[in-house]
């Protein structure tokens, strides 16, 4: 199918833009109304658009009628508890489709190794119609933390690690890109998440945000990359026993499913 793309994201499927000064912003996400809604790790999710308005996080076209993740529908209650980051989302211009905030609780870099995905935002995109992106923005100051880009998801040759202090802005093609995020620390991760339409507006919200399509990637130690590469590869290998000793497909999936977990859809 041919959809219409950013020339941006052709070369990496990333890019990082200008940070946001987060000081300025109350911390409306501290009063938002989360739902347990299992993506890749410990996470919780509060929805500000949703489907259709509910307070429930489903991929669009998991909904009668189904939908793909475009027109998405204000969430009152929570738009009600953080209209600062109602506005922020709506900056760009561009058409929105599903917008939560996440929660996501520490993890290790075998856990987010573990949990790479790539997101099913384009499902019922009709052709010729923009590509669905997603923003992240970092609400939280998490220095240590960083989110994992790969192109091959068992190649830690294609792998970028990107910063998230308080501020960070990345923007990702993340059906094109697996990603997790490896979440140092001893306090929840919050972040904003958006999937947004390609086309002018967006591309003109990036441009003035100074995108960087290329970066250095944050710095692991190889020995303890190497035992963390051992452990993700052990944990799906064990996944993948126990799924085939039950008489299913081990290879649906990315890995990292569990009750109510949305399969290739979130990071």
């Amino acid at each position: 199918m041919t959809y219409l793309k950013l020339p941006i994201f052709s070369q990496t499927g990333y890019v990082v833009l200008d940070s946001y000064d987060q000081s300025q912003d109350v911390r409306e996400w501290e009063n938002l109304v989360f739902v347990d809604w299992k993506s890749s790790g410990e996470t919780r999710f509060a929805p500000l658009a949703s489907a259709y308005g509910e307070m429930e996080c489903d991929g669009f076209w998991n909904h009668t009628p189904a939908k793909t993740d475009k027109d998405g529908v204000w969430v009152p209650e929570n738009v009600a508890l953080a209209p600062r980051l109602t506005e922020r989302v709506q900056e760009p211009g561009a058409n929105i489709g599903r917008c939560r905030v996440i929660e996501l609780q520490p993890n290790t870099y075998a856990d987010a190794i573990y949990n790479l995905h790539r997101d099913d935002n384009n499902r019922l995109n009709p052709e010729g119609t923009g590509w669905i992106v997603r923003a992240f923005c970092n609400l939280t100051d998490n220095r240590d933390s960083v989110m994992i880009l790969r192109e091959d998801k068992d190649d830690p040759a294609t792998e970028t690690r990107i910063a998230l202090p308080a501020g960070a802005q990345v923007v990702i093609d993340t059906q094109r890109l697996y990603h997790a995020v490896w979440h140092a620390g001893n306090e929840p991760r919050y972040c904003l998440i958006t999937s947004y339409e390609s086309g002018p507006e967006l591309d003109a919200w990036l441009t003035g945000l100074h995108p960087v399509a290329l970066v250095p990637s944050v710095p692991v130690d190889p020995d303890f990359a190497q035992e963390a590469y051992a452990g993700a590869e052990a944990r799906r290998a064990a996944r993948a026993a126990a799924i085939a000793a039950k008489g299913a497909d081990p290879t649906f999936g990315n890995g990292t499913l569990s009750a109510g977990m949305e399969v290739l859809s979130e990071a």
